[in-house]
């Protein structure tokens, strides 16, 4: 089965949904969700949309100065500039779009400071901003007629033309289970992150990591993938679902302690130095967790500025007013991707990336907090306003027989699941070695070797298919991460502690085969 389109979305999060909702005024558009168009990173995001709007205090040259300082001297600067000073655009738009946004007592959005922020310059609904944004965009995009959801639909790869353009995806229909191919006039990647990579992450289920996979198979160009960040804060709750405690609790002033009570760390330092004095102290404590004190907090009221948080807390037997909460730090957030230009276009024409799945240049080697929805959707704005949308044409690919079959032993694809996780939790985590980076390349052949032996008889299997991704792109991370003889910002290898300039101030780039 063959579809044509002007617009092909593969994903649903911030950036996605927010370039359906404008190129729908233009064409028309297939937005593609694996898990159904409400599941994503964007969904659990807490934090915020890093804005300045007070200009009075803050200024766009403070934003700019704080995430280039964050970045580790690997940010693009006029990336950074230009990202930063089209925030304003942003929240109008979102704002147009009908999303409520925290208000102080005069009716001005209230603005939070968060971890490397000179000052309070973060847009948020409470402790819910992602579930907000996702709430005013899917509302607009479910009334425009030329949006099409595929919800359910997995894109195993890109259709690539005769020319080397991409013009397309293939799609499985999983409750149908039917090939789809969609070719289209322009492709837009905005799959997420790849959390999933690691035995503890944030992430949902979903990011897995299937844009990167699919655009490096596809000839795209990847760099960065070393810097992965962890995010301090993720409850610890052995054996329930992933919970973030956001950052925003730190800026009000909460504090992290050890078992004893004692704090140990500015709570206000970046990311990665916050999550590796935490990873240290509980090596030192032989604990498995260290605490977040929020009882310190005075001025306001946590179950109106926290809801989220309080409830979830609650419900697990912690009053975060008058207990501590046991935090870890986890897999958050992945600052490299698809590498793209200034306009979101990869070196695939055609095929165009933002959000988590790029690299835009903002991030550097480590993101600055409550950047990303920031950068999701100028450069869903921007695309848009560059993308060129290609004559359609149908395409002419191999023959489909395959018919939608599990895998006679699923177990071992779980398997080679925890496998992977296990292999980059212990050996490409948040501090690396030479002889770890070195036997987990190994470990991670092996398993490629494995899963590509069972796709090549078990192409729709659908826990096959996002495995494979996730070998592709924990095998990217990996091979990255050792290249790098050095530590800078998200990437910390005990072999190298020290930040080299002079070797190392580079993006690193990864084209073709590992």
């Amino acid at each position: 089965m063959q579809i044509s389109v002007d617009y092909l979305v593969i994903g649903s999060g911030a950036a996605g949904l927010f370039f359906a909702s404008k190129a729908a005024e233009r064409g028309s558009v297939a937005l593609v969700a694996k898990r159904g168009r409400r599941e994503s990173n964007t969904l659990y995001a807490q934090g915020g949309i890093a804005t300045v709007l007070d200009k009075k205090r803050d200024s766009i040259e403070s934003h700019v100065k704080d995430t280039l300082s964050c970045g580790a001297g690997l940010c693009h600067p006029d990336a950074v500039s230009g990202i930063v000073g089209e925030g304003e655009i942003v929240i109008r738009d979102l704002l147009a779009l009908g999303a409520c946004f925290t208000v102080d007592d005069e009716g001005e959005l209230s603005l939070a400071r968060e971890g490397g922020h000179e000052f309070a310059r973060v847009v948020r609904a409470d402790d819910m901003t992602g579930r907000e944004v996702i709430r005013a965009l899917i509302t607009k995009v479910e009334s425009q007629s030329e949006v099409t959801f595929f919800d359910d639909h997995f894109c195993s790869d890109l259709l690539i033309d005769s020319r080397g353009n991409c013009c397309g995806a293939k799609l499985l229909d999983c409750k149908k289970a039917e090939w789809i191919d969609i070719v289209a006039g322009m492709t837009m990647m905005s799959t997420g992150g790849c959390g999933q990579v690691f035995k503890n992450t944030t992430n949902p289920e979903v990011a897995s990591g299937d844009g990167v996979a699919m655009g490096w198979r596809a000839g795209a160009d990847v760099a960065n993938m070393e810097f992965i960040q962890f995010h301090p804060t993720m409850l610890y709750d052995p054996g329930k679902p992933p919970f973030l405690i956001t950052e925003a609790l730190r800026g009000y002033g909460a504090k992290l302690v050890d078992s004893t009570g004692e704090e140990f760390i500015d709570p206000l330092k970046t990311r990665d130095i916050v999550s590796r004095a935490i990873v240290r102290k509980m090596r030192e404590t032989n604990k498995p967790c260290v605490y977040l004190d929020s009882t310190c907090i005075d001025g306001i009221d946590l179950r109106v500025r926290f809801p989220n948080i309080f409830q979830y807390c609650f419900e697990r037997g912690i009053d975060m007013e008058k207990q501590l909460l046991p935090v870890v730090p986890a897999a958050h957030y992945s600052c490299g991707g698809l590498l793209t230009d200034k306009s979101g276009q990869t070196s695939v024409p055609g095929l165009y990336a933002a959000g988590e799945v790029s690299m835009t240049g903002l991030h550097g080697a480590n993101r600055l907090a409550s950047n990303s929805l920031l950068e999701a959707m100028v450069f869903a704005r921007r695309i848009l306003e560059v993308a060129q949308v290609s004559k359609r044409e149908s395409y002419r690919g191999s023959e489909r027989n395959e018919k939608v079959g599990g895998f006679s032993d699923l177990n071992m694809v779980v398997e080679l699941k925890r496998n992977i996780q296990k292999i980059m939790w212990e050996d490409v985590g948040i501090e690396r070695s030479d002889s770890g980076l070195c036997r987990a390349e190994g470990l991670l052949g092996d398993l490629a070797l494995k899963i590509e032996s069972i796709y090549e008889f078990n192409r729709t299997c659908l826990d096959t298919i996002e495995v494979r991704n996730m070998i592709s792109v924990a095998r990217l991370i990996t091979t990255s991460a050792r290249s790098r003889l050095e530590s800078r910002g998200c990437h910390y290898n005990v072999d190298h502690p020290e930040r080299d300039d002079l070797n190392w101030q580079r993006d690193t780039i990864v084209s073709g085969e590992l």
